[in-house]
C-alpha cells in the first residue's frame, strides 16, 4: 500500500509531530483500556457487556496503533547532508493499513455495544447487529481497497472512496435510528447523554473522509501531519469518549434501576469484616460519590 505519506521527505517538525501523534493516539488507548477495566463494576451486569466491548476495541486500538507509529519510524530516517527525514534504505513504507485493519475489528464493536446500554427488543437487536457488521465491515474493507490506489490510480480511489461513503451514510442513519429510538425509554439524564453521543458520532466520523482526501486538498507534508492528526483525533472521540460517555449512560440507568457497586468492600479488614475509624471516613465519602 503506497500511501501519499511516502513521497515526501520531512522536516525534523513535520516528522515529529507525526511520530508524537502516533504515540499519544496508542497511549491514550492504554489509558482508556485501564480505565473500562476498572470500571467495568460500575454498571449493573446487563450493561456490562458494552464495557467488555470498550476493553475489545482498546487492545486491538492500541496494538495496530503501535504498529503503526513503527511504521512511520521505520520508514523514514534523518539524511545529516540534507536536515530531511527521508525514506530509508531498507525500502520500508508507510501503510495506514494499519489503522483499516483496527477499525474492522473496532467498528462493528464500537456500533454493536450501543444495543447493549439501549433498551432494544430481542429480535431487533439481532437485526441491527447484522445490518452494523454488514455496513460496518463494508464501509472499512471498500475504503482499505480505496487506499491501494491513492498515489497510482486517482480515479479509481475516489470511485472506492464513494462506495464505502454509501455504507457510512448508511451506518449513520441506522445510529440515528437506534439513538432515537431507545432513548425514549430511559431515563431523562441517560436520554441526554445518549443525544450527546449522537453529535459526537456524527462529527467525529465526519473526520475520517476528511482524512481520506487529504490529498486532494494538502498534496504535501501539511497534508501528512495533517492527515495523522484528524485520524487520531477522529479514533479518539470515536472511540474513547464515545466509550466513556456509554459507560456513564449505563451508570446512570444502573442507579436508576437500583444498583449500587459495594466500592466500600475493599476497605473491609479482618475475618469479621470490620473497618478501622480511618476507612469509615473513606467509606462515608465513597458513599457520598456513589449516591
Amino acid at each position: 500500500m503506497l500511501n501519499f505519506e511516502n513521497q515526501f521527505a520531512y522536516s525534523s517538525m513535520a516528522y515529529e509531530m507525526v511520530a508524537h501523534v502516533l504515540t499519544l493516539g496508542y497511549a491514550v488507548m492504554l489509558a482508556a483500556l485501564a480505565y473500562f477495566i476498572l470500571t467495568i463494576r460500575t454498571v449493573a451486569p446487563r450493561y456490562r457487556i458494552s464495557s467488555v466491548l470498550s476493553v475489545v476495541v482498546m487492545v486491538s486500538a492500541f496494538l495496530l496503533l503501535y504498529a503503526q507509529k513503527g511504521s512511520w519510524t521505520e520508514t523514514f530516517t534523518f539524511n545529516a547532508a540534507t536536515g530531511l527525514y527521508e525514506a530509508s534504505a531498507s525500502g520500508e513504507r508507510f501503510s495506514n493499513g494499519f489503522r483499516y485493519l483496527n477499525w474492522l475489528i473496532d467498528v462493528p464493536m464500537l456500533l454493536i455495544q450501543i444495543l447493549f446500554v439501549l433498551e432494544i427488543a430481542k429480535q431487533r437487536r439481532t437485526s441491527m447487529i447484522f445490518w452494523f457488521s454488514l455496513s460496518g465491515s463494508l464501509m472499512i474493507i471498500t475504503g482499505y481497497i480505496g487506499q491501494f490506489y491513492e498515489t497510482t490510480n486517482p480515479t479509481a480511489w475516489l470511485v472506492w472512496g464513494a462506495i464505502s461513503t454509501v455504507f457510512f451514510v448508511h451506518v449513520l442513519y441506522l445510529m440515528h435510528r437506534v439513538i432515537n429510538d431507545g432513548k425514549r425509554d430511559i431515563p431523562e439524564a441517560a436520554a441526554r447523554v445518549m443525544s450527546g453521543i449522537w453529535w459526537l458520532f456524527l462529527i467525529s466520523w465526519m473526520l475520517y473522509p476528511g482524512a481520506y482526501l487529504m490529498p486532494l486538498f494538502l498534496n504535501n507534508e501539511a497534508g501528512v501531519v495533517g492527515r495523522q492528526m484528524t485520524f487520531t483525533i477522529a479514533d479518539i472521540t470515536s472511540k474513547v469518549i464515545y466509550g466513556v460517555m456509554l459507560s456513564y449512560a449505563a451508570m446512570i440507568r444502573s442507579r436508576a434501576e437500583g444498583y449500587q457497586e459495594d466500592l466500600l468492600q475493599v476497605f473491609s479488614i479482618g475475618k469479621a469484616g470490620k473497618t478501622t475509624n480511618g476507612s469509615k471516613s473513606v467509606e462515608q465519602s465513597l458513599q457520598a460519590m456513589v449516591e
